[in-house]
């Protein structure tokens, strides 16, 4: 009996063996290695907005998006964007218009930031300071302009970061 067994665990081995020569990748077996690619690949495929955590470009994305609302952004609305940067966020002209194009570009048609604004606001919420959640909300407001000429999806947009931001308390300043 004993005899028996050790021989069927030397013929899997050495079949094993054959099948790992013969070019058969046997560590797509291993559970624990199938969950450290998948958390990988979920990464490396996910939307990299999700991944974001500097608050200022959190900010920086939904000031653009709440201006971006409507599909089509105005010169006056870049200009006023870009100005906000600069002034709020102490930012060159250069550093500002960078920030403007990775933020349109992580944006896109913006139906991701616009239906997931918690999923956006989880990784960079933890470094929002009191002050910093404030001057948030204003930045976003001010990026707006006058509301009544805004769509209803930037009510919207507007409603949700301060939904979101409904979780913290700190005390600090940018």
């Amino acid at each position: 009996m004993i005899f028996a067994i050790l021989g069927a665990i030397v013929s899997i081995l050495i079949l094993l063996n054959r099948l790992a020569n013969a070019g058969v990748d046997l560590g797509g077996l291993n559970p624990f290695l199938w969950h450290r690619r998948k958390k990988w690949k979920d990464k490396l495929e996910g939307n990299p907005i999700y991944q974001m955590d500097s608050s200022m470009d959190v900010v920086a994305l939904y000031m653009l998006a709440v201006v971006k609302a409507d599909g089509d952004i105005t010169k006056e609305d870049k200009d006023h964007i870009l100005s906000l940067f600069e002034n709020e966020f102490n930012l060159s002209a250069k550093e500002a218009s960078s920030l403007l194009i990775s933020s349109s570009h992580l944006l896109g048609n913006g139906e991701e930031a616009q239906d997931n604004v918690q999923k956006v606001f989880e990784k960079s919420l933890p470094n929002f300071t009191e002050s910093q959640i404030k001057s948030s909300q204003e930045l976003i407001r001010k990026a707006a302009g006058n509301l009544e000429q805004r769509p209803q999806t930037s009510h919207k947009i507007i409603h949700d970061v301060e939904k979101a931001f409904k979780s913290t308390s700190k005390v600090q300043d940018w």
